[in-house]
Parts: C-alpha cells; structure tokens; sequence
C-alpha cells in the first residue's frame, strides 16, 4: 500500500470510528470540546504510526485506546484527583498496559451506549432546534461548521456561535453524556427524532438558494437514523422515522427535470425511483408498525410513513391510493394537530374526494397564524382552483406562494403553474 493510499485508509477509518470515538472520550472526560480534541490526538497518533505498522485489526479500538491513554493523561494534569477520576485511569491502564483486546471488549460492550448518549446529549431539549441540528451534524455527523453553514444558507461565524452555545450550555447543565432511561429517555426521545428530520428535510426540500435538494443532508439524516435504529431495534417511532427517510430518499432523483424544474409526485418516472430504499423503507415500516401494534396506538413517524408507503407501492400515480392516504391523515391529526399537518390532509382530501372537499378544510386553516407565510397554503389552493376551472383565482393563489418561496427552484415552478391558468401576471 502506497503512502498515499495508507492515509486514504487513516481518513476513512477515522471517519467511519469519529462519532463512537468522541462519545466514549465525551462520556470519559464530560467535555465535548476536550472530547473532539482527544479524537483528534488520536487521529494524529495513527497517521504518525500506521504507515510503521500497518492498519490494526480492529482500528476504532486502537483509536480509542489511544484516545483514553491521553484522556488519562490530561486527567492528571489538570490535577483531577477524586477517587473516582483515580478509579477511571487505573482501569484504563490497566486495559491500555494489558492489551488492546481488553479496550476492544469494553467498546463492543458500551459503544452503543455511548454513541446513543452522545446523540442524545447534542439533541438535549435545552437547546434550541437549530442549535440540535448544527451540534449533531458537527460532533455526531463530523461536518464542518462550513459544510453546516453552507446546508443551512448561514454564515460559517454563526453557525460557529451557535455551536459553541450549544457546547456552554450542556456544560453548565452539567450533563453526563449518558443515555437516558425510562420515562426520561421516552420524554427526550421526541427531540432527538425531531432533529434528524429536520435535517432531513432541509436536505430533501430546501428552504432556500438555487437547489431544491441537497442530498448530502438527506444522507447524513438517513445515516443517523439507521445508527439509532441499530442501537434502539425495538422502538417503533426510530423504525418509523427511518422508514418514512428511506421512503422519501428514494424519490431524490425523480423530483426534478433534466433541465433543473420541480417534478410533482403526479408527474415523476417511477422508474427513477431508487427501488432498493423503496425496499429498506417498507421494511422499517413494517417492523415500526408491528410494534406499534403491539403497543396499541402509530405514532407521527410511522403514519407518515405508511402515508410514503403509499406512493411507494403505486406503479403509476394514477395507482395511488388516495383514500387510504387521506384516513391516515385523518388520523395523524388526532396524533399531532398541527396546521402543517391539517393543510396536508386537505390536500389528501382533495385528490381523494374532489377539489371541492380540499377547498373547504383549507378555508378551515386559512387563517392560521403558523401559515401566514407559509408557501404550501396558497399553492394547495390554487391546485384545488385550477382543478375547479377557476384559473383566474388559481393564478392569483400561484403567484401568491411564488412570492413567499425563497427557494428559487421552487418560485419557477409555482410561476409556471400561474402561467399555465392564463390571464395576466399579477404586478409585483
């Protein structure tokens, strides 16, 4: 193996371990700063000694004996002498001095736990959402804080505060990187969901810029998920929530034309479609609805997911299953009662039951504070007028969501809706 090849190897080995390394140095040392440090000492340490040595058998074990050994070290130093910081280094000497064998049970025995407190530490409730979703695509993601800024159209020095906020704050809250349990672990179970599909969505359907999707957000979300799928099997929201990405992810390459223009579920070659996400999806969805039958009740992850099941499973739009699709609404309403999901259940109602139908239950919401500037209200209605034959309202309604877009793919396509109702364009 050439050195370059060997170094290839280091990154990608480093890459693949960084995540569980800094939740077992987090959980060690209860900081997350000396935590990512750590890590990287230890990254430091391979690329000085694998070129010698060539890859260990088990490369994340040698990293995070590396890692403690320093971890041990800088205990010391900083003069840290309580009887339990003495217990922690002489155990790890212990296993450091014995063998690396020793480190590596001990990861396959905790890693789990760890990198599942790591994750639930970064998604802590008292931060806010945007201050989750940057923390956990920083220390669990391993993005920089300019690939972060980039994903959510800010600036690299605000996306860099908010991160070191996020950091302060779980240190002033004293918190211990651990995995909740009980009742605490269902009450912040929620938050953690909520952030990976918040990343999800920003990558699926981009709130602003030139592109309607970035699909190196879809694929981190999807990969944090299938990591708390791994370490919490038996949960049917997380079997939910991954399920309901997959789904979703498989219609990436489908929702745009070749010349960059928004492509409708209606109006997307199937074929495009990525089958074998299709598969793992419904998979996931079916073990999250077995336990959610056995729990008696869905909840919000796994009915959208049986709602993506939904167009998944149709061959061609015109196989959807509307019907279904608008009882499941129904009943996610019941579940969570938000405006969001109320205007997308009237859209279901639309192409089950008619425009006319749809119409109605979005004059329900239309006055909805949370929907004031909320593009997707006036677009449903002018698809609901247009369907009615009244283009010139539909125009109006098109032309009314085009300017509450920012994303730019997006206002084409909405403006183009309005062209094709006729009539003259509304002045700006």
């Amino acid at each position: 193996m050439t050195s370059a090849e060997t170094h290839q190897a280091i990154e990608a080995a480093f890459r693949t371990e960084r995540a569980r390394l800094i939740a077992g140095l987090a959980r060690m040392v209860r900081d997350m700063d000396r935590a990512e440090e750590l890590a990287h000492d230890a990254l430091v340490a391979a690329l000085a000694e694998w070129p010698a040595i060539g890859l260990p058998a088990n490369p994340g074990a040698w990293l995070m004996a590396i890692g403690k050994r320093r971890a041990i070290d800088l205990i010391r130093r900083d003069g840290m002498r309580a009887r339990k910081h003495e217990e922690i280094a002489r155990t790890q000497d212990e296993a450091y001095d014995g063998a690396i064998d020793a480190t590596e049970a001990a990861i396959d025995d905790d890693g789990g736990d760890e990198l599942l407190g790591l994750i639930f530490t970064a998604c802590h409730p008292i931060l806010s959402p945007e201050a989750r979703a940057a923390l956990t695509l920083r220390v669990v993601g391993g993005l920089t804080t300019d690939e972060i800024a980039r994903a959510f159209l800010s600036s690299e020095a605000t996306i860099a505060q908010r991160i070191v906020r996020a950091k302060k704050a779980i240190a002033k809250a004293g918190l211990t990187f651990e995995t909740p349990r009980g009742m605490e672990r269902r009450d912040r179970l929620p938050s953690v969901l909520e952030v990976v599909y918040l990343i999800f969505n920003e990558g699926y359907s981009a709130t602003a810029g030139d592109d309607l999707v970035r699909p190196a957000l879809t694929q981190e979300a999807q990969r944090l998920g299938r990591i708390l799928a791994g370490l919490m099997p038996d949960d049917a929201e997380v079997l939910g929530l991954l399920g309901l990405m997959e789904l979703q992810a498989s219609r990436l390459n489908a929702r745009t034309a070749p010349d960059g223009s928004v492509l409708p579920i209606t109006e997307q070659d199937r074929s495009r479609w990525d089958h074998a996400l299709i598969r793992q999806g419904l998979d996931a969805l079916a073990r999250a609805e077995a336990l959610a039958d056995g729990a008696g009740e869905a909840g919000p992850y796994t009915l959208q997911a049986a709602i993506a099941a939904c167009h998944a499973r149709a061959v061609q739009a015109a196989d959807t299953d509307w019907s279904r699709i608008a009882a499941l609404y129904d009943e996610l309403l019941s579940v969570i009662p938000s405006p969001v999901v109320a205007l997308n259940r009237a859209i279901a109602h639309s192409m089950s039951f008619g425009p006319e139908a749809g119409l109605r239950l979005l004059d329900e919401i239309a006055d909805a504070p949370a929907l004031r500037n909320y593009a997707p209200l006036p677009a449903a209605r002018g698809d609901c007028l247009s369907r009615m034959g009244q283009m010139a309202e539909a125009r109006v309604a098109f032309e009314a969501a085009a300017a509450l877009t920012r994303n730019e793919r997006e206002n084409a396509f909405l403006l183009k809706r309005a062209g094709e109702c006729g009539g003259e364009a509304s002045p700006s």
